[in-house]
């Protein structure tokens, strides 16, 4: 579970950080409006912490920029305000949940467990991307209603992907998510070799995009 708190109190959003780390989840933090858009723009995660008022930004407008680009990950709002309607406004603007200031940790903790299996239960078995549709649960893969035949690293690769369409993953992440070995993520051009048999398997050249310099995506169909 990889969680991104968006935060600019620095002691506030290092102690929710440290915090979720014993909890033994996997967190980024953002500082601020544009750290987190570049974050969200790079990785994926499984819950957004957002605080309303950031210095160099608005919460709410980035909440409304995220539902507007199709993210899915749910939303917990983190403010001070009380007052109901604007509670509402927060809601409609798409966020999951809304937590006051100053809030416990307990009830921060238990309101997350709940949209995290919320997202969990609401999330189909089935990926598709194009005419390429991908089964989780019985590992086939299907173009244009054929089966496909993908090795194990290849079926993960397409999965990361489509799990995360519109979403640049560096070759890094790519690596890490197939090899656990770190001296191969760090030296090995493996990714690259799988995702030209992908390529050629799935015969859907723009399907997998480079991203110079950086990685690959696949983007969102419309």
């Amino acid at each position: 579970m990889n969680i991104l708190i968006v935060e600019d109190n620095v002691p506030v959003a290092n102690q929710l950080a440290k915090l979720l780390k014993s909890e033994k989840y996997s967190c980024d933090v953002a500082y601020g409006y544009l750290q987190a858009k570049e974050l969200l723009d790079k990785n994926a995660y499984s819950i957004l912490l957002l605080d309303w008022n950031l210095g160099d930004g608005d919460g709410l407008e980035l909440l409304k920029e995220i539902r507007f680009l199709e993210m899915d990950m749910p939303v917990l709002m983190l403010s001070a305000n009380s007052e109901i309607n604007e509670r509402v406004r927060v809601l409609d603007a798409g966020a999951d949940d809304y937590l006051c200031k100053p809030y416990s940790n307990i009830e921060l903790l238990a309101r997350m467990r709940v949209l995290l299996r919320k997202g969990s239960k609401e999330k189909s078995s089935l990926l598709k991307a194009e005419d390429v549709t991908l089964d989780i649960s019985t590992h086939e893969v299907f173009v244009s209603n054929l089966p496909v035949q993908l090795t194990a690293a290849e079926f993960d690769l397409l999965e990361l992907f489509m799990k995360n369409q519109n979403i640049v993953l560096t070759r890094y992440q790519l690596s890490e998510h197939i090899n656990k070995d770190n001296y191969s993520i760090k030296h090995s051009n493996l990714v690259d070799v799988h995702i030209k048999n992908l390529r050629k398997k799935l015969d859907r050249k723009d399907l997998i995009q480079n991203v110079r310099g950086i990685g690959y995506k696949i983007n969102k169909s419309s």
